[in-house]
């Protein structure tokens, strides 16, 4: 008897779904949004929350996927929560050698990148669980890292461990050209998420916005952080 297959995210994403259309429109909304990148566009996309159980390594993954689906568009997903990594389970693959082993040995991130069914999206995964991992955070080998892989991909999204937890995101945000906030809603207190903005906006993280994951509709919101609560923005 052959064991049974688990399934991934290829085998529930529906690219014509409200979830994806949403999607869609936040990353549009982020790429154009401005921040100090005179780059122009943003292209590094984090994605953090308050504490575990928000969605963001879910709503990282399906950001991915979806952005995958424009046309020339060369996605790498990044798991950067190394102490509850989630990215190799949600796509199926292997978590040997990740971006631990390239923070923690100087290996090659583009050595460790794996790849998917979509022939334009790829992963980093966490890597083999290590003691301590937030020590591995605290050094320049982590810029160089991400500089390297938004180098040779059009659009990197990083899943980062919740920023009240601990204290590792607060390492990356200053490494990419955006942030976004996830928060469950109904759930996230508003003064948690206050919180949250303060010691991201301490970090000198460019907030781009608020994802509201709406568990019971399947459905993220975008709203600008300033307006939590309050106001949508279309």
């Amino acid at each position: 008897m052959n064991p049974r297959r688990e399934e991934t995210i290829f085998d529930e994403y529906d690219g014509e779904s409200p979830v994806a259309t949403e999607l869609r429109r936040l990353y549009q909304n982020a790429r154009r949004r401005k921040t100090d990148n005179a780059a122009g566009d943003n292209r590094s996309f984090l994605l953090t929350s308050s504490h575990r159980g928000e969605g963001k390594s879910t709503l990282s993954s399906y950001l991915a996927v979806t952005v995958a689906q424009f046309p020339r568009k060369k996605v790498l997903l990044v798991d950067a929560d190394l102490r509850r990594p989630r990215v190799h389970k949600i796509f199926g693959v292997t978590n040997e050698l990740g971006l631990k082993d390239c923070l923690a040995g100087g290996l090659d991130p583009m050595k460790v990148v794996k790849d998917t069914p979509l022939q334009n999206l790829h992963v980093i995964t966490a890597g083999d669980h290590v003691p301590q991992p937030g020590r591995l955070f605290e050094s320049d080998v982590l810029k160089e890292v991400i500089d390297k892989v938004s180098f040779y991909h059009d659009v990197v999204v990083i899943d980062s461990a919740p920023v009240l937890s601990v204290s590792d995101t607060l390492f990356l945000c200053p490494a990419v050209d955006t942030v976004l906030v996830v928060v469950l809603a109904g759930v996230t207190p508003r003064a948690i998420f206050r919180r949250t903005v303060d010691v991201l906006t301490d970090s000198g993280a460019r907030i781009g916005g608020v994802v509201m994951n709406n568990v019971s509709r399947v459905l993220p919101y975008h709203y600008d952080y300033r307006y939590y609560g309050e106001t949508r923005e279309d």
